[in-house]
């Protein structure tokens, strides 16, 4: 029985699909696509650690920014430059803060 997924997955699963017997339908997103499905990615994967916690669902979110960087041409050095420069100018998030409301 087919299972649809509309979804960017990582390179090697169509072949593990094979192996396992079924056939995968797929196709190679174009620039635009690609681009839309890696953000799309993002907040799977991002949601995905929200919900357990676990490590390794937090290397997925790290395995998708490093494609979106890599498509850009950027590296981690520039992202580690901003989120000190934001640090710098609004702090980091050591201390716990929950902001309930402002009055």
């Amino acid at each position: 029985m087919p299972r649809e997924y509309d979804k960017l997955v990582r390179d090697d699963i169509p072949r593990i699909i094979r192996a396992s017997g079924e056939t995968p339908v797929v196709h190679s997103a174009d620039d635009a696509e690609f681009d839309q499905r890696l953000r799309e990615k993002l907040v799977e994967e991002a949601e995905e650690f929200a919900e357990s916690g676990a490590t390794n669902e937090l290397a997925d979110v790290f395995a998708v920014v490093d494609a979106i960087l890599a498509r850009r041409d950027e590296d981690w050095e520039s992202v580690e430059t901003m989120a000190n420069e934001k640090a710098a100018e609004r702090g980091g998030f050591e201390d716990g803060i929950v902001l309930e409301r402002v009055e």
